[in-house]
Order: structure tokens, then C-alpha cells, then sequence
């Protein structure tokens, strides 16, 4: 993984105390594996934007933007209009509250940060980790992110901070909006799922315990495109009959022996597979998905 660059520097409002930090991102992207569009000489292809009532292209200058208020009617808004109703720039993060660690339901989180002090910032940062640690609580303030007000979660970690962004309630739908059916439970069926629970139960989770399939299966076809090999299509597993029925209690029992057997053998109880490879086979994979079909016969040429 590349080295950590700052993307921002911010002051954070503790009270009266200002801390200067600086913004990092906590995540990157470099492990998806992106495909490119290309024409059927093996050139990447761009993109372009055509009038739907002329059809002719339309160069990115000439371009205005609108909202649809009804159908087929937009009021325009000039650049110049769409910055007047921007924030002003801002580098203050004012804290407006201090909530329990678990008040905030991760539905709400967006884009996830780390804050590390500035220049000067070391103490008071170390003051304001500290004391969330011990309060048991963490800190909501208001961002202003490239001319757009939102709402941030401060959560101290052992190691640091956490910045994390949220979304606004308008942006997340509500479980009661789907009219789920509550079927009763009995005790004996609770018992059961209670005791599969426990034979797979951690204290943690840990992404390096688990291994990204997809992506590795991906990077065996891109190698062996690059053979000029051709993809073979995996066989289908075969699914239970949609009529099949099967009982509850049955199938509990039979996973909490299946669970203990597993954990005999010292299998894992978890089958999700989905932790990131190490940061060359990642930059390895991105390179790999750029070559052109095109590019492959010429390489296996020089072998």
C-alpha cells in the first residue's frame, strides 16, 4: 500500500482548544480491478456527450446544468450561481456533541478518514483521544467538505483517530419501510441458533484472516488471457429444489454438528472470504486489467 499522504489540514474545535490535524483517507482503491472499454481495435475509448434532440456532440464548455422539476422542464443554473450557493471555504470542524460510542448505526456511515496532529496539535490531540477513550463516547461535528455542509463522527482508536463522514437521514432508507413478517420463534429453535452462535463466536474481527476469491480468480483469468488461454466457465452448483422443504429444527441441529466437528478438525466456522492481497499482487492486478487484447499475442511472441 502506498505511503499515507495528507489530503487536507483542518482545525479541530475541542471547547475552546483548537487542534490543528491534518486529513488522511482510510481507504484505497488500487486493489479493484478496473476493465477499460475498447473498440474492436483494441484502443481505449472515450467518452462523449450528445444532445437527445439533435444528436450531435456537445463540447464540455457548451454544457449548463438544470434540475428537473417536472417532466421534461429544467430551471438552469449558471456556474456562477451554483457557487453562490456553496459554503464558504472553511478548515473548522466544530464539534456539536459527545454521544455514546455505539449512537451512531454504521447505516449512516459514508467515506471513513484518519486525523493525525499537525504541527503543535500533538498534545491537545492526545488530550482529546484520551479522553474519549475514557468517556466512552465519541464526537459528532460539522464539516464543511468542498463547499458542502455535512455531518462527522470522531472516534478514538488506541492508535489514533478516526474521521468518519456521514450520511444525512434522507440518504438511508428505514427496515420498517419493507413491511418485514415477524414470525414467531420457539424457545427450543432459539436455544439452537443460540448454540451455532457460540461455536463460531470472536472477540474481533480480523480482515487478514480472510482472502479475497473473486479477486483471485479474476487475476488467474487475466494471466491466463495473457497465455492466451481461453476462460472456462466454472460448473454450476446444484440448489435445493425450490419445493423442497426442509426443517428448521433438523437443519439447526445438523449445523451445530457440522460446527463442532469443524471446529474439532480446526477448520474456521466462517467461510466469507474477502481480505485484500498484499499491495504488489495488487498493483500487479491493476497493470494486468490495462493490457489491451491486442498487447497479448506480442508477449507470448517474445517468450
Amino acid at each position: 500500500m502506498a505511503a499515507a499522504r495528507s489530503i487536507a489540514s483542518l482545525s479541530l474545535s475541542f471547547g475552546l482548544v483548537s487542534i490543528p490535524v491534518r486529513l488522511f483517507s482510510a481507504t484505497e482503491s488500487s486493489a479493484t480491478i478496473r476493465f477499460h472499454l475498447l473498440a474492436p481495435d483494441g484502443s481505449r475509448l472515450e467518452q462523449q456527450y450528445v444532445s437527445k434532440s439533435t444528436g450531435k456532440k456537445v463540447e464540455r464548455a457548451e454544457m449548463t446544468k438544470g434540475y428537473e422539476f417536472e417532466k421534461g422542464k429544467f430551471v438552469v443554473f449558471t456556474p456562477d450561481e451554483l457557487k453562490a450557493l456553496e459554503e464558504s471555504p472553511s478548515h473548522l470542524v466544530e464539534i456539536v456533541a459527545f454521544v455514546p460510542d455505539k449512537a451512531v448505526d454504521p447505516l449512516y456511515y459514508d467515506k471513513a478518514y484518519f486525523i493525525a496532529p499537525d504541527k503543535r496539535g500533538g498534545k491537545p490531540y492526545s488530550l482529546l483521544q484520551r479522553a474519549l477513550q475514557a468517556s466512552g463516547r465519541c464526537a459528532l461535528a460539522s464539516w464543511n467538505n468542498k463547499g458542502k455542509t455535512c455531518m462527522v463522527q470522531i472516534r478514538a482508536t488506541d492508535d489514533g483517530m478516526v474521521f468518519q463522514q456521514l450520511l444525512w437521514s434522507a440518504e438511508v432508507r428505514s427496515l420498517k419501510d419493507l413491511d418485514i413478517e415477524h414470525a414467531p420463534v420457539s424457545a427450543a429453535e432459539l436455544k439452537l441458533a443460540l448454540q451455532i452462535i457460540a461455536q463460531g463466536e470472536s472477540d474481533s474481527y480480523d480482515p487478514d484472516q480472510y482472502e479475497n476469491v473473486e479477486q483471485k480468480r479474476v487475476l488467474a483469468a487475466i494471466d491466463a488471457k495473457i497465455e492466451g488461454q481461453q476462460i472456462v466457465a466454472p460448473a454450476e452448483e446444484s440448489a435445493p429444489s425450490g419445493g423442497q422443504v426442509i426443517d428448521l429444527m433438523d437443519a439447526l441441529r445438523a449445523s451445530l454438528t457440522g460446527g463442532a466437528k469443524k471446529k474439532a478438525s480446526g477448520g474456521r466456522a466462517t467461510v466469507a472470504e474477502v481480505s485484500p492481497l498484499p499491495a504488489a499482487k495488487r498493483t500487479r492486478a491493476v497493470k494486468r486489467a490495462e493490457v489491451p487484447p491486442a498487447a497479448a499475442p506480442a508477449k507470448r511472441a517474445r517468450k
